[in-house]
């Protein structure tokens, strides 16, 4: 069982800082949760699949991609939708939408085991880092996600800010 889950998003990091917030932290599974591993422009291509795997391989952080965790289109079109309303971009969102936030909890996580997920993906890790791409994490379905399993195992939640 871990001791604490952490979260962290990208926006906001500079490549070295990013990393070293990881190892500063002492995490020893990166959980990516999002649904396409690739981010759009230079400023973030740290945080690509390919690179981003190869980097943590660098620190001795093991990688897992775990998709189902993700929002499916029509959750994330459900915060489209409530960000083109309110005139707010991605990268300056601070929150999520109610929308989102339910549809997410019913498509994602009503019937989630949170110690099956952690048996299953986390096994022996004693600090996994789930990681999705927005800076704050109650802009994030990360954050929706790890109060699920802290809801159900106790788990203490930290997040991991540039």
């Amino acid at each position: 069982m871990p001791e604490k889950l952490l979260t962290i998003g990208v926006y906001g990091f500079v490549e070295q800082r990013f990393f070293q917030a990881l190892v500063d932290a002492h995490v020893d599974l990166f959980c990516d949760v999002r649904a396409r591993r690739g981010l759009r422009g230079s400023e973030y291509a740290f945080a690509n699949a390919q690179r981003l795997q190869a980097r943590l391989a660098e620190r001795g952080i093991r990688y897992v991609h775990i998709k189902d965790l993700a929002p499916p289109p029509e959750v994330r079109d459900a915060q489209k939708q409530e960000d083109l309303r309110t005139g707010t971009g991605k990268r300056s969102r601070d929150e999520l939408g109610e929308a989102f936030k339910a549809k997410y909890r019913e498509t994602c996580l009503a019937g989630l085991d949170a110690s099956a997920l952690l048996n299953r993906h986390i096994g022996a890790a004693c600090r996994p880092v789930f990681f999705c791409v927005e800076r704050t994490p109650a802009a994030c379905h990360r954050s929706l996600l790890t109060d699920e399993i802290s809801r159900q195992t106790g788990l203490p939640v930290e997040h991991i800010l540039p």
